[in-house]
């Protein structure tokens, strides 16, 4: 899903002063990430290992998966985090995206106008657990697999520069860059994080309306960080 779409329904919110949806991107794909075949070691379905064509071999057992449960989503960015990307935010503790499986999928989404009421701001976090399943493979490889999707498809988008971000979960990668909609700029970051079987989604945007100032550049990117690191912290502390 391109950046620029996404951006059009927030901002045109946002002068009509109203609450802007979140948008899953990890919910808009496949139920791989379902927990039909558990977190096993991957048994076949008479509860044996599976075996490969040649009579006699077993095939290799699927690992666990490392996470089993995700954090409520509107928890997974700390209250601090939240007041300082989002100054004057409507709702502190945020608007939950409605998901069937809440186990395996989750989202929330801050926003405000600033203290002046003409620094809009707008941040969302997704979350996507991947449980390991004989036929799908571990959940580690399907996290993988969704990550790499999700960074080509964000990092497709025109105008906008795609860059590897360290020490965040087990990989991450930013997709940051400006977005024009009814002539307003507004400056964006989105980081897609995987740590081990979850995928994370952390999206900041900003923008100053009536002549005012956008955030710099590099204001959004550490400001995504920022919710990003609390996001990897949330899923390593429900699991704990």
């Amino acid at each position: 899903m391109e950046r620029r779409r996404r951006t059009a329904p927030r901002l045109a919110g946002l002068i009509a002063c109203a609450a802007v949806p979140a948008v899953l991107l990890t919910a808009c794909s496949s139920g791989s990430g379902s927990d039909k075949g558990g977190d096993s070691a991957g048994s076949s379905p008479s509860g044996s290992a599976s075996t490969s064509g040649a009579a006699g071999t077993t095939a290799p057992a699927v690992a666990p998966a490392k996470f089993h449960t995700l954090p409520p989503a509107c928890t997974a960015v700390t209250k601090a985090t939240v007041a300082a990307l989002v100054p004057k935010v409507k709702d502190a503790g945020g608007t939950t995206t409605k998901n069937a499986a809440i186990q395996d999928r989750g989202g929330c989404s801050w926003t405000g106008n600033g203290s002046d009421g003409y620094q809009y701001r707008w941040l969302s976090v997704t979350l996507q657990r991947f449980a390991s399943d004989a036929q799908l493979g571990s959940g580690e490889d399907q996290a993988k697999k969704r990550y790499t999707d999700q960074v080509a498809t964000l990092g497709a988008a025109k105008g906008l520069t795609k860059s590897p971000v360290a020490g965040i979960g087990d990989e991450a990668t930013s997709v940051a860059g400006k977005a024009t909609v009814s002539q307003i700029t507004s400056q964006n970051d989105t980081v897609v994080i995987r740590t081990g079987n979850v995928l994370l989604t952390v999206e900041y945007n900003g923008a100053g309306l009536e002549g005012k100032k956008n955030p710099t550049a590099s204001t959004v990117v550490s400001g995504a960080d920022r919710a990003a690191k609390d996001a990897v912290a949330a899923v390593a502390a429900a699991n704990a």
